[in-house]
């Protein structure tokens, strides 16, 4: 069997009416999770003492080798299905079946309000719920997606910045669960028409949650979106952020100025706050003052000042930046410049004597010379503030249990030519493969990916005279500031992860 070599298309079909057919009785496979399954596509079963393995995608095949060395056997029969259907499958087989007491919620979509909040405070839905919390924790997940689909509520949780399907259940469920979470969050559970924002307090294998509750009204249901935020989280030292040897100087340069303001950018969930607390964490000493203002205080470092934003009392990041200025601080951090009144007030403050820290929405570092001047800040004031952008994103790292060597694929190396030349080190290059350790993802935890751009005279007068951000990519090229993808290239060709993650995250 020579396993991903094959065609797709070689292999018969997994339906239905193949287990309606079916003489033999079909049994799981014990020990399997079903996590594992789901992350990887696959449904093996014995069909009487026969091992078959049904998949929906190539990747599954990688699982083969997973599957066969834990059994001590091999598969003998290979199968396609439909990715629903094989979920479907997993569910019915490896998932424990839902209780009498839950099978018998009411069918029916529920609008008394008093009754909806009996059902959600029912036992069968507490205990679903909290075990939901409890596995996610557990699976190292940050985010959990509760979406009512229109015959079922499907549960995935975000591992390692990947979304990964763990359940569906019965329809009659979404109002529910839905209920108790906003319950739990303290959420009017009469209001279906509009988003609503919550927070909940949970405990869980020793570790305080501070979970941020999202609800969102969609065609069918509301749906539910889970933040799980360790309170007592350890934060991460500049050498534990991944950063290569001549990236973690040039940052430390940039962070051991007196004044300016450092913008660190990228998409949500990308590690930008991580990278800012490993900054003031380094920075922190008894003969400075530090202020951050955030939302929510993600991290709890003892000797500095940390406020929490509370729009809904007027206590915005322009009202609270206004306000510790007159605290006397040092270093600010600012979690996010989301309009021209914060941006406006943190420039000022870099002007005068502190050093800010800052987040913003784009795709790169140089993107936020462009965001911040459509958000109506002079090009004079930012040149004169600005001392480094920083840009990042985050991708899988490769599972040290079960990573396989194997030889880097010609795209990978044209891309290491192209965008490295002068690349004199070995080639290192594994694939992932699965494992119990990373539940069959062949990656677990993740690492940073960097681009650090300094602000010197020529590009303060780039961004001064306004030319754009092709000219200021031009220069950074000329200085040699690696991109995201250019580091990227350098941490799979160190065997950390993978080219196609790096394609995923930071594609060229």
């Amino acid at each position: 069997m020579s396993g991903p070599d094959r065609a797709l298309l070689e292999f018969p079909i997994l339906s239905p009416e193949f287990f309606d057919s079916s003489r033999e009785e079909i049994f799981p496979v014990e020990g399997l999770s079903p996590e594992a399954l789901r992350a990887n596509l696959v449904f093996p079963f014995y069909l009487g003492s026969e091992l078959n393995l049904a998949f929906c995608e190539e990747k599954g095949l990688f699982f083969l080798d997973h599957l066969e060395k834990k059994l001590g056997q091999s598969v003998s029969n290979f199968y396609r299905a439909e990715q629903d259907f094989l979920l479907e499958l997993i569910q019915k087989y490896y998932e424990a079946p839902l209780t009498s007491e839950e099978e018998g919620l009411a069918e029916e979509e529920i609008a008394d309000v008093d009754l909806l909040r009996d059902l959600a405070s029912e036992a069968p839905v507490v205990r679903l719920v909290n075990r939901v919390i409890r596995e996610a924790v557990e699976a190292r997940a940050t985010d959990i997606h509760f979406e009512p689909l229109r015959d079922a509520l499907r549960i995935r949780y975000r591992i390692d910045g990947v979304l990964h399907e763990v359940a569906r259940h019965p329809k009659r469920l979404i109002a529910p669960v839905i209920s108790r979470l906003k319950l739990m969050a303290k959420l009017n559970i009469a209001e279906h028409r509009l988003p609503q924002d919550g927070r909940i307090l949970f405990r869980t294998g020793g570790q305080n949650l501070d979970i941020r509750v999202s609800v969102l009204p969609t065609v069918h249901g509301e749906g539910v979106v889970l933040r799980l935020l360790v309170r007592e989280k350890r934060v991460l030292s500049l050498e534990g952020l991944g950063l290569f040897p001549d990236q973690h100087e040039l940052f430390l340069h940039l962070i051991s100025r007196p004044n300016g303001i450092i913008l660190v950018t990228g998409p949500t969930g990308s590690g930008k706050t991580t990278t800012l607390y490993a900054a003031i964490s380094l920075l922190n000493s008894p003969d400075r003052k530090i202020i951050t203002i955030e939302d929510p205080v993600e991290y709890q470092i003892p000797g500095i000042n940390q406020i929490h934003v509370k729009p809904e009392i007027g206590l915005t990041f322009a009202a609270a930046i206004r306000s510790i200025l007159r605290h006397d601080p040092d270093i600010i951090l600012v979690g996010e410049i989301r309009d021209l009144e914060t941006a406006e007030i943190a420039i000022q403050a870099a002007l005068t004597g502190h050093l800010v820290f800052s987040t913003l929405h784009t795709n790169d570092a140089l993107g936020a010379v462009a965001r911040l001047s459509e958000m109506g800040i002079e090009s004079y004031l930012l040149a004169a503030s600005a001392v480094g952008l920083v840009a990042q994103r985050l991708v899988r790292r490769l599972c040290p249990k079960c990573r396989r060597e194997t030889k880097p694929s010609k795209e990978f190396l044209k891309a290491l030519a192209e965008e490295l030349p002068n690349y004199g080190e070995q080639v290192i290059s594994y694939e992932p493969v699965g494992c119990d350790f990373c539940a069959g993802t062949g990656y677990r935890g993740r690492l940073a990916i960097y681009e650090i751009i300094p602000v010197d005279t020529i590009l303060r007068r780039l961004i001064l005279d306004e030319k754009g951000e092709e000219e200021m990519r031009k220069y950074a090229r000329k200085k040699k500031y690696l991109s995201l993808f250019q580091d990227g290239l350098r941490k799979a060709a160190k065997g950390l992860t993978t080219f196609q993650e790096v394609l995923r995250v930071a594609r060229a």
